[in-house]
């Protein structure tokens, strides 16, 4: 069963925002990494291919593949992907939704200072395609002690 709640790393947060600000115009893209489906504790930036990088994303095949082989091999799960949107807010567009893989992965989206999660529903419709997950940045409790 998909995480309600998902825990996202204080410097993984400011990095979303430092490289969705530094992409200017363009929405920026990657990958989210970590040890539990829970939190994210690493990004993996990519470059947008998009023929549209100021209006769409899409990101390397090749690091796609390769953040595959590595969860394969037991290493960093793939948790999802990220990407911004330049003008607009933190939600998924119909752009989004229609491009989407309805594979039940987390999707960071960045507008300007807000980081929100969605996760991307398997078999869903246009309208129902992402349900939010609930942000808490930093780590879990029990891991404090």
């Amino acid at each position: 069963m998909p995480c309600a709640a998902v825990y996202v790393d204080e410097l993984v947060y400011e990095q979303l925002l430092a490289v969705a600000h530094r992409s200017g115009g363009q929405e920026c893209c990657g990958l989210l990494l970590g040890r539990a489906p829970d939190r994210v504790e690493e990004i993996m930036i990519s470059r947008n291919i998009a023929e549209e990088p100021e209006r769409h994303f899409e990101i390397l095949p090749q690091d796609l593949i390769a953040a595959e082989k590595e969860m394969r091999r037991g290493g960093r799960l793939l948790l999802g992907y990220y990407h911004s949107h330049p003008v607009g807010e933190a939600v998924p567009s119909p752009t989004d939704a229609v491009l989407s893989a309805g594979d039940g992965r987390i999707w960071a989206i960045i507008a300007g200072a807000t980081v929100r999660l969605w996760r991307n529903e398997p078999g869903g419709t246009l309208h129902d395609m992402f349900t939010e997950i609930t942000c808490h940045v930093g780590v879990p409790a029990s891991d404090e002690t």
